[in-house]
């Protein structure tokens, strides 16, 4: 029996098993590495957030995303420098290569409890038994659909998650459904492609964010109005970016209400010159059903004033996020499920990232009504790490699996 399953080799995942590591705990972590970045995100796009709020976090911070471009001759600043995907998921890699190379690379299908802990069920059908598991899943397991659009089969209708390389929409009519981040790099770059785009979103304008004027250093009384955050620019992000635990502390109610509203739906400011004049949009208006026509898809919008239009395309990418609802964790067994307690069916977990199952801990997107939207973002991993640590290190003195059969983790060299 090990002492901790890690589920999920992305930043989150990667960066509890360094935690891990640096204080003696015995683990397994499973999945394949960096696999959101490297699978479900469409070259070419770059990361939201600034270099210095984009690192994977080791616990003496050994290996940065700085050190990793310094020593790749990779332009790279704190600010002011956006982080192209690939130079992302390269670090990553890297991170995982150098700090652990034990990884597991398979998929875990199962995930039941035990009498004394957890039994998890491997690709292939290995079963590894787990005094506790954290689970540090990506973002694919909660992508979000329209309801309208769902009747569509997949011919017609995708996921932005779906996609790395966009070639195959070169020269197609696309729809892109959606005003955030992903919804606006994807348009850009399938226009890049060679692909016809419409954009439908709710809201009547689109937001990019403002790009950083490296000539202009802000004065004092700005910084101190509008400090720097792991969130971007502004008190109210600062304290979300680094208070967490604060934020655990105001009801669940309020919490997810913050969550819902902060950050709303905004491209990088790098992405600007990609849409405007580039791409058409449909503004104000939300799909309310669709049907396909001579192999084309018809999708009804209404807009704010209560009219309809139909727009015309050979396929439709909804860019519409992802919301984090714990029965669609299916590798968790139907009983597993049942007994963790939810609000807004999201895990609640308490200060320590653990949820009402005894030993079951989540981290990332599916923390974020507990922890606020840092949990969306990079820059949370390294607090979650932490905190995540420091229970287990508890836990484990407290009850640690027998020593006759202790999985004990490498070392890296």
């Amino acid at each position: 029996m090990v002492e901790v399953a890690i589920v999920g080799a992305g930043p989150y995942g990667l960066s509890i098993a360094a935690h891990l590591r640096g204080r003696g705990i015995p683990f397994r972590i499973f999945g394949r590495p960096m696999d959101s970045w490297v699978s479900h995100m469409p070259k070419g796009s770059c990361l939201k957030s600034d270099g210095f709020a984009s690192n994977i976090y080791d616990p003496n911070s050994e290996f940065t995303l700085e050190r990793f471009c310094k020593e790749q001759g990779i332009e790279y600043a704190h600010m002011g420098i956006p982080v192209h995907l690939e130079t992302f998921s390269a670090y990553g890699l890297e991170f995982q290569k150098r700090m652990l190379p034990e990884l597991d690379e398979r998929m875990i299908e199962k995930v039941d409890q035990t009498a004394d802990g957890f039994v998890l069920t491997a690709e292939g059908g290995e079963t590894i038994q787990a005094r506790r598991v954290v689970l540090a899943v990506g973002i694919p397991h909660f992508a979000y659909v329209p309801e309208s659009l769902t009747h569509l089969s997949e011919e017609h209708l995708s996921h932005s998650y779906r996609y790395r390389d966009l070639a195959a929409f070169r020269g197609k009519n696309v729809i892109v459904i959606g005003g955030g981040a992903s919804a606006l790099d994807l348009a850009g770059l399938l226009t890049d492609e060679g692909a016809k785009v419409q954009l439908i979103a709710r809201r009547p304008q689109l937001k990019f964010h403002t790009a950083p004027d490296a000539n202009k250093p802000r004065s004092l009384w700005k910084r101190l109005r509008h400090p720097d955050s792991g969130l971007g620019p502004g008190m109210r992000s600062r304290l979300l970016s680094d208070a967490p635990n604060v934020f655990h502390m105001l009801p669940a109610s309020l919490r997810t209400k913050i969550v819902k509203k902060t950050l709303g739906p905004s491209g990088g400011w790098f992405i600007r010159e990609k849409v405007e004049g580039r791409v058409s949009t449909v503004l104000g208006s939300t799909p309310i059903g669709a049907e396909i026509k001579n192999g084309l898809v018809h999708v009804k919008v209404r807009r704010m004033d209560g009219s309809e239009q139909e727009v015309i395309g050979d396929h439709v990418i909804t860019a519409t996020g992802y919301k984090v609802a714990v029965d669609r964790l299916n590798f968790m067994s139907p009983e597993l499920r049942a007994k963790v307690a939810t609000v807004n069916q999201t895990p609640k977990l308490s200060a320590n990232f653990e949820s009402s199952v005894p030993g079951l801990y989540f981290v990332g997107l599916a923390a974020a009504n507990s922890f606020g939207p840092v949990m969306r973002f990079m820059f949370g991993a390294g607090f979650a790490a932490r905190k995540v640590t420091e229970s287990l290190v508890r836990a484990v003195k407290r009850n640690p699996a027998p020593v006759a059969v202790r999985n004990v983790a490498r070392v890296a060299e």
